[in-house]
């Protein structure tokens, strides 16, 4: 069987993670493509009385929260069914239309609708190619490397667009995306190009180099020698014959039980990432760890307890019957939620998608950020006070900050940062400190970065300023040494303070996922958590003081928006736009309180 190995150095990759009816059987399109230019236990930490670890009620974001006096106009939420599944029927692949047709109308006990559809319709994986955020910094990278358009095309849709570059990349050609390449709706392989990380991609995922270096950055095996009608599509169960013959006439993909599917190292092929680093001079200097998600994971106390798909495919309650066709109900079922962290790209596609073309109705990605938010309020990470104190006058703080994620929290795509924002109160509740307070347009007050984009915060073990913010992120550096948010201009790591999980191995020889900046002198900066000090001078202020701390993430950060803004296209632009529309409010992922 001859398959093909997608190449190694996949560009641009962002971390990601509801009821439908079937969809209409487009005409197929057969013809060949052209040429074109959980977490482990963990003892909780001793924590003073009174205090108050309680997470206010679920927030998603408004639009109609903008604040007219920064310049921004109000927007309506739109109600929309979203555009149909595609349906086409290429040389590999098939669009999800066609798998939904059956794989429809799936209960869990409970009674609800757990559809492999109407659940990934409205995730990041199924609009990984509609992202405008995505599609912003694709043409941003290209317009930064002039020469290189087509490289970094066709890499970052190894992962965003697979089907359709799988089919280009076996007839050798390059997949553009950008003009009149896959983004183009005249180009045959559109359809499934923005279908994204679709159902016939990752079910037909051969198992051979799972969890090899040559599997990641986009390195997965895809069979490209069986013809449509005798394809296999592993999935977690054998099918008796005669369901998998009406699966192969209805679909031309035959059901082969396989367990990889099930397991991380499906995922690591695209979560593991590596760029090439490019000088100015527009000369590939070596190679960059951009997201190591599925590294981090497999250093960590999780890989011998949890899987990604326990934690982002959480399982129905129950036996489920998987098709209309019928069958007996099987157990356990990973339902296809492909839950992660970005409420805000969720929230551009739930305000913009008839514009945007989505396939979800608006319904569905309200569930879907639902989801999002019951995940980051409660299996992301915890905050809790310590202590409290007076001691020569200054009110002492201790904060801690737990990690429940099998990898850092953020992870993935640098963009990704969390933050403490802590705040004192004085007996008339004055304001009598606050650190890390953040504004709409998505910049923290006191942060470096956000204020200046050639340099950037550091990491604390103590704060006693309110222009101090302890913010958990990943800075990196081009060849020089200077800031840069530029992926193929990133050299090395001056800042990587992000949470570490639990089991995490301190002592690690791999570079790519070690503590960089100043967390590596911090003692209390350990794996599985992080402990702060805030010493306050309350100045006249009298007490008793109330101390309230919330741990905020936020998928976009500032800097990484506002520099786009530094070239002119129209995916950019477009971009930009949404984001001024859209407050780029963080999520509480938790919050203590206490009072001294």
């Amino acid at each position: 069987m001859h398959k093909i190995l997608i190449p190694l150095l996949t560009v641009l990759v962002l971390l990601t993670a509801c009821g439908g009816k079937p969809e209409p059987d487009p005409t197929p399109t057969d013809s060949p493509p052209q040429s074109t230019a959980a977490a482990p236990p963990t003892d909780a930490p001793p924590t003073p009385q009174p205090t108050d670890t309680s997470i206010p009620e679920p927030t998603t974001i408004e639009p109609t929260a903008v604040d007219e006096e920064q310049g921004a106009t109000p927007i309506e939420l739109p109600d929309f069914s979203g555009e149909p599944l595609p349906g086409d029927r290429g040389q590999f692949f098939a669009g999800s239309g066609r798998c939904s047709i059956c794989h429809t109308g799936m209960m869990d006990e409970s009674g609800e609708d757990i559809s492999i559809d109407s659940y990934w319709r409205s995730t990041m994986m199924a609009n990984a190619a509609r992202d405008p955020y995505w599609q912003a910094t694709v043409r941003s990278e290209t317009l930064s490397n002039p020469g290189l358009e087509g490289v970094i095309e066709d890499k970052c849709s190894t992962c965003h667009m697979p089907m359709a570059r799988t089919t280009l990349a076996a007839d050798s050609q390059v997949s553009l995306m950008l003009d009149d390449g896959l983004l183009d709706e005249t180009h045959l392989l559109h359809n499934l190009a923005m279908d994204g990380v679709s159902c016939t991609l990752c079910h037909q995922i051969e198992p051979d180099n799972l969890g090899e270096e040559d599997s990641f950055s986009g390195g997965f095996l895809i069979d490209t020698q069986t013809q449509m009608g005798e394809r296999l599509n592993y999935g977690p169960y054998a099918v008796k014959p005669p369901m998998a013959r009406i699966m192969q006439a209805s679909s031309g993909f035959i059901p082969e039980r396989g367990t990889h599917i099930q397991e991380s190292e499906l995922c690591a092929a695209c979560h593991t990432l590596h760029t090439p680093t490019i000088d100015r001079n527009g000369e590939i200097t070596g190679i960059f760890p951009e997201q190591m998600t599925y590294l981090e994971w497999h250093n960590s106390g999780y890989a011998q307890q949890k899987s990604c798909q326990d934690c982002h495919m959480p399982e129905a309650d129950g036996g489920v019957v998987l098709s209309i066709t019928g069958g007996q109900p099987r157990s356990p079922f990973s339902k296809h939620a492909f839950v992660g962290g970005n409420t805000y790209s969720l929230g551009i596609l739930r305000a913009f998608g008839p514009e945007i073309g989505v396939t979800s109705s608006s319904e569905q990605f309200e569930a879907t950020i639902a989801r999002v938010i019951d995940q980051l309020q409660n299996r992301t990470a915890e905050v809790s006070i310590l202590s409290t104190e007076i001691d020569g006058g200054k009110l002492i703080v201790n904060v801690q900050v737990n990690n429940l994620t099998g990898h850092k929290f953020p992870t993935g795509y640098p963009s990704r940062r969390a933050w403490l924002h802590l705040t004192v109160l004085d007996e008339t509740g004055d304001v009598v400190f606050e650190s890390g307070a953040w504004s709409q347009d998505g910049h923290i007050t006191g942060n470096d970065n956000d204020a200046d984009g050639t340099i950037y915060e550091p990491h604390y073990n103590v704060i006693n300023d309110p222009e101090m913010v302890q913010i958990y992120e990943a800075i990196f550096a081009d060849g020089n040494g200077s800031v840069t948010t530029e992926l193929l201009r990133g050299s090395g790591y001056l800042k990587d303070n992000r949470l570490l999980p639990m089991g995490f191995d301190m002592n690690t020889d791999n570079d790519d996922i070690g503590i960089k900046g100043d967390a590596l002198t911090d003692e209390d900066f350990t794996d599985g958590s992080d402990i702060i000090r805030y010493e306050i001078n309350p100045g006249d202020a009298g007490g008793p003081f109330t101390v309230n701390v919330e741990l905020l993430y936020q998928p976009i950060s500032y800097r990484w928006a506002m520099n786009l803004d530094r070239q002119q296209a129209a995916e950019i632009q477009r971009f930009l736009e949404y984001y001024d529309a859209l407050p780029n409010m963080p999520q509480v992922i938790g919050q203590a309180n206490a009072e001294h």
